[in-house]
């Protein structure tokens, strides 16, 4: 393709040039972040009122009450069981893969019991309630309702409140669906900044949650950034992004289409392949300039490739991992003869996709792991979204007698280095009380 970028490891200026394309910045302007901040400040102030009124300009919904914005679990069954059965079939096999892959992240609880019978320890319990926010319109993905409520549901969260705009009242059934399947608990036709202040703040009807978490446009991800602190979030994510390494013997078509289906997600999604194969190189951008024309989305692949993507030549397998490790990616593909060989040396991945037949677009849908992952390099790190980020930790401490007069004297002696009388005194009144 002759807007793609080809780098060789080999240059001098190889890094400075690949450090350039990898950075992103969240283009969130000042206009973006004044219009957020008054939009969480009305949900704030003036709570169902105002999300009336926002969902009224920007969905063009004219609702009298935000009770009548709730989908109520009936209309969730109707969708899932008018949608087609082969559509239905594919989510509630994906639903059970990624609920089985989920089962094996919970945490448990756990302590120990020292000699003097102090026990110490950690317990697990999960989030009272959470919020899922799914986007409206042409990004309508219903396999990010899986990804996000499945796990939630696993860790045991008491309510999973769902919030997705329909902008003119028109809804996406397959959403609908998912959120059946996966057990969504409440579902709220509301979206944009106002929808996370609802979530983060609470309205008379929308109640507020401890955790918000799914993907949004500029105005979902500036508002999760801003509620952040009063609530938790997953994260604020970025385009997405591939690194394919290949040893050379893998079908460059595949190759190809491999990058393709990232590039596909819009202009800023990136696509990079890494090979010591510089002729393989040129077969799978031959492969690309034949196959481009075939794809619905080939405007939107060709601006990705064209502005992000890259063909990178390295020395070897073993730079290729360094390399990797450099990029750190949301999505990594080894598609080499033994990829556990380079999984093991991988530092730095949000998931990573091993051998030459596993395809990551598997991973987007239905293999078990969760799509959510980390992007712009925050691999480095952070971690794929999974149950865990639906549990909180709690440390137990039970001290005895003797274990009191023990930790007491140490105590003791710390608190009074820093010039904490209270916290002293308070530890030396237990000693001795035996």
């Amino acid at each position: 393709m002759p807007g793609i970028m080809r780098l060789d490891s080999a240059d001098a200026d190889f890094y400075a040039r690949l450090d350039a394309l990898l950075a992103w910045e969240q283009v969130s302007d000042q206009q973006v972040e004044q219009t957020v901040r008054e939009v969480i400040a009305a949900v704030r102030t003036r709570g169902d009122a105002a999300l009336l009124e926002f969902t009224r300009r920007f969905d063009r919904l004219q609702a009298v009450s935000v009770a009548e914005l709730e989908i109520g679990q009936a209309r969730l069954t109707q969708a899932l069981e008018t949608i087609p059965a082969e559509q239905r079939a594919a989510l509630e096999r994906a639903a059970e893969r990624i609920r089985s892959y989920a089962e094996h992240q919970k945490m448990q609880s756990w302590s120990y019991t020292e000699a003097d019978g102090t026990v110490l320890g950690q317990q697990v319990a999960p989030l009272d309630r959470a919020g899922l926010y799914v986007p409206g319109g042409k990004a309508a993905y219903p396999s990010s309702v899986l990804m996000n409520a499945v796990p939630a549901k696993v860790a045991g969260v008491g309510e999973l409140v769902m919030v997705v705009p329909t902008p003119d009242g028109v809804s996406n059934e397959l959403v609908l669906a998912a959120a059946a399947v996966a057990g969504v608990d409440r579902v709220f036709a509301v979206g944009g900044a106002q929808a996370v202040a609802a979530l983060a703040f609470g309205t008379e009807t929308v109640p507020r949650v401890d955790k918000i978490v799914g993907p949004g446009n500029i105005y979902v991800a500036t508002a999760k950034g801003m509620v952040f602190g009063h609530v938790g979030i997953d994260m604020i994510a970025g385009p997405s992004e591939i690194l394919v390494v290949c040893d050379g013997d893998t079908d460059p078509d595949w190759i190809a289409m491999d990058l393709f289906s990232q590039a596909e997600h819009d202009e800023d999604a990136q696509a990079i392949l890494v090979s010591p194969d510089a002729a393989f190189l040129d077969r799978v951008a031959a492969s690309i300039e034949r196959l481009l024309p075939q794809m619905e989305r080939q405007d939107i692949i060709r601006a990705s490739l064209g502005a992000r993507g890259a063909l990178i030549r390295v020395r070897d397998l073993d730079q290729a991992v360094e390399v990797a490790n450099h990029i750190a990616p949301e999505h990594l593909e080894l598609s080499v003869a033994d990829p556990q060989a380079l999984a093991v040396r991988i530092r730095h991945a949000g998931a990573i996709f091993m051998g030459r037949y596993t395809a990551e677009a598997v991973g987007d849908y239905c293999a078990g792991p969760n799509h959510v992952l980390p992007t712009s390099r925050t691999a480095r790190f952070s971690s794929p979204l999974g149950v865990y980020d639906f549990q909180k930790r709690s440390s137990v401490i039970f001290c005895s007698g003797s274990g009191a007069a023990d930790l007491g004297a140490t105590a003791s002696v710390l608190a009074r280095g820093e010039g904490l009388t209270a916290h002293a005194r308070s530890a030396e009144y237990r000693i001795g009380e035996e």
